[in-house]
């Protein structure tokens, strides 16, 4: 391939950059077919620990292991060339040390190729992400509703409301001086997303957030409708692929009783056609 014709990949500081610029979109994507869709229109593709929910059946993120992400990062990874692939650190693989966080992280940076890991958590996860930054490991933090916390949460509720909004604030602005570059903000009040946007230096990406944050992230499940088991507020169902899905397997199993599937196109002779010279 010549060197005009080498795609170049973003990179963390690429979308530190774009603070208060054109908005960063985001998806998520947890094998190589969706990664080859989403790689040219996205700047970022995070295999995220949504994954335990959307491909796996499970009733949470907890049960996500470091291995199941390896797994899928490494066959989004196959279908990428242009945005940059961010991958979540799943529950327990970096809340016991920072020498935990970081051989945890440097192994799934290693084995998958991804280009940033996620951590869950403002204030209290911000001592890991100076450690791993300093060494090497480009972090996005995520602060508001943190999936892997719903236990303590109560449930998958609106984070910052009334007085808990200078929480969240101070979350964010932690994780921000400890040298994330980029923040997702979920399930926040709007005019909290828009204060934070404004005063941290580092682009937020929104998920149930606002319209002001400096970029957007949805599951691809949730925003193509391929998962059905519950439809949260804050998503835009572009297309309902599952009901189409439906239909095309209602008419496949119908073909099938009735033999009309396979037809003669799609079987084979006895002898193979003559190639005409």
């Amino acid at each position: 391939m010549s060197a005009a014709g080498v795609v170049k990949a973003i990179t963390p500081p690429n979308i530190r950059a774009r603070k208060g610029s054109t908005p960063v979109v985001c998806l998520t994507a947890y094998t190589t077919p969706v990664a080859r869709l989403v790689d040219g229109h996205c700047d970022i593709v995070l295999v995220g620990d949504s994954v335990g929910m959307v491909l796996h059946g499970l009733p949470s993120t907890l049960g996500v292991t470091l291995d199941m992400m390896i797994m899928h990062a490494k066959a989004v990874r196959r279908g990428m060339e242009r945005a940059l692939l961010v991958v979540d650190m799943p529950f327990g693989s970096y809340e016991e040390s920072l020498e935990q966080a970081f051989r945890n992280s440097a192994r799934l940076m290693a084995e998958t190729g991804c280009a940033a890991v996620k951590l869950e958590g403002g204030a209290t996860t911000a001592e890991t992400i100076r450690f791993l930054t300093a060494r090497g490991i480009p972090v996005m933090a995520h602060v508001g509703l943190t999936p892997q916390a719903v236990n303590v949460f109560g449930g998958y509720r609106v984070q910052g409301r009334g007085e808990d909004a200078e929480r969240i604030w101070r979350d964010a602005l932690a994780v921000s001086e400890a040298g994330a570059f980029s923040v997702v903000l979920e399930k926040v009040p709007e005019p909290l997303a828009r204060r934070i946007t404004e005063e941290i230096p580092i682009p937020t990406i929104g998920i149930g957030a606002s319209a002001a944050c400096d970029g957007q992230i949805l599951v691809v499940d949730d925003m193509l409708g391929l998962f059905g088991d519950f439809r949260p507020k804050f998503v835009k169902r572009y297309v309902e692929l599952g009901e189409v899905a439906s239909a095309a397997i209602e008419a496949y199993a119908c073909d099938v009783k009735e033999r009309r599937f396979p037809a003669a196109e799609h079987v084979f002779g006895d002898e193979p056609k003559a190639i005409k010279g």
